[in-house]
């Protein structure tokens, strides 16, 4: 089989290196990849952007792409699988109309509430002078969402009714995320542990993959800015076997029927961002595309073949399947550039990037080649990944490697995986 993957992350680069160990893949391409898909084996760089929806699709039709799979969100929310259907090409991932489940938080925040799924109550805003008289009188903490993609970046938990002001004039006066901010959702502060649990669905049947936990801010002790993931762990201890059925059964099975009743047909990746607290579950945000960087430690535990199941999904033949696990933890460390979540610089030679084996494996998230030289790319850079019988050795594993990258103005969190310890 010829496989297109849309993207060029973390995510995208763990996509392909599992895919390529398929004995049904032939060959990847990339678009646009960076400098570690450039490297795997079957695998090879396309010059065009995620978002260029028509060179993407004529490079399906003359390369004869049997199968696509878009890595992140924005292709999705702009039609892109509306695009290749309609083209008589096969791929994985949610409609135009199923994207907006990260497409617009509104969107998403009406399906829960129609759907009764658990969720923090909410008040939706378009014009900032209401949004500011709710801010005087709301319980304090507050969390305040961008309505539209932010790239991660459009979620700001505020500490004090200054901050909650601040923020708000940043998302929808000052525009600092754009458009993303035209409308804006205000929500209650939910206290608990995170988790993230992601599944595949193939329009009928849905499978959940392994369980995961992702740290969104920035620094040591979960403190600073949000960010699109300093780093994270699978499985999680907090997902026992009980606690997935009720997941699946009280969170993703109704979302997915609330969808349906909408005549809303939900193919690919679905990630919930949840709050558990107590063994109580509430749905924090839903993402229409597997998640990043929890993609990198899955991968590394999945046995079954990745690209059967994801011919599967996009066939509609998903049905009786099972995934097979690798009983062990992977722990996966994002390195980022000096500056991130804000502005950062790029073009730093990076160095120490070792010969990976079976329980080690860098995955590139924002680096490019030059000549034989990888260089820093974005604002997160790498995510290390290690393998090991229990959390504490996948992560003496991931940050051993770590520990032996550099370039200039790179940094990570030095407690992945330690939540509970």
């Amino acid at each position: 089989m010829r496989v297109l993957v849309i993207g060029s992350g973390g995510r995208e680069h763990a996509l392909v290196w599992k895919l390529a160990q398929s004995s049904l893949c032939e060959k990847v391409f990339v678009a646009p990849g960076n400098a570690g898909t450039a490297d795997e084996p079957k695998t090879e760089n396309v010059d065009l952007s995620a978002e260029d929806l028509d060179g993407l699709l004529d490079f399906a039709k003359n390369k004869e792409i049997d199968l696509t799979i878009v890595g992140p969100e924005a292709p999705l929310v702009l039609g892109l699988i509306d695009l290749f259907e309609k083209n008589n090409l096969l791929c994985l991932g949610p409609n135009k109309l199923a994207a907006q489940m990260e497409g617009s938080k509104i969107f998403m925040k009406d399906v829960l509430k129609k759907g009764n799924i658990p969720t923090a109550t909410y008040e939706v805003f378009s014009d900032p002078e209401p949004a500011r008289e709710y801010l005087k009188t709301c319980d304090i903490p507050i969390v305040l969402k961008a309505d539209g993609l932010a790239g991660g970046k459009g979620v700001i938990v505020a500490f004090s009714r200054e901050e909650a002001l601040e923020a708000l004039n940043s998302l929808m006066v000052d525009q600092k995320l754009g458009s993303a901010g035209d409308n804006l959702v205000i929500e209650e502060f939910l206290k608990g542990e995170e988790a993230s649990f992601i599944v595949l669905c193939d329009g009928e049947s849905v499978i959940p993959l392994a369980s995961s936990q992702d740290h969104k801010q920035r620094d040591d002790g979960d403190k600073g800015p949000n960010t699109g993931g300093m780093g994270a762990y699978s499985p999680t201890p907090l997902i026992t076997e009980e606690l997935n059925e009720e997941i699946m059964n009280e969170i993703i099975l109704p979302t997915l029927a609330e969808l349906k009743r909408r005549n809303i047909e939900y193919k690919g990746f679905l990630y919930a961002g949840l709050m558990i607290d107590d063994q109580k579950i509430k749905v924090l945000e839903y993402n229409c595309r597997f998640g990043d960087p929890e993609t990198q430690p899955i991968l590394m535990r999945m046995k079954s073949d990745f690209l059967d199941l994801c011919l599967k999904a996009a066939k509609q033949e998903l049905k009786g399947e099972q995934i097979e696990w690798d009983e062990r933890f992977a722990l996966g460390v994002v390195m980022a550039s000096k500056g991130y979540p804000e502005k950062y610089e790029t073009g730093f030679p990076i160095l120490g990037i070792k010969e990976e084996n079976e329980t080690s494996k860098v995955f590139h998230c924002g680096t490019k080649k030059e000549e034989e030289e990888i260089l820093s790319n974005g604002g997160r850079v790498l995510c290390v990944t290690g393998l090991g019988n229990d959390l504490d050795t996948a992560f003496e594993k991931a940050y051993e490697t770590t520990s032996k990258i550099s370039w200039s103005g790179a940094f990570y969190r030095k407690d992945i995986g330690k939540r509970n310890q």
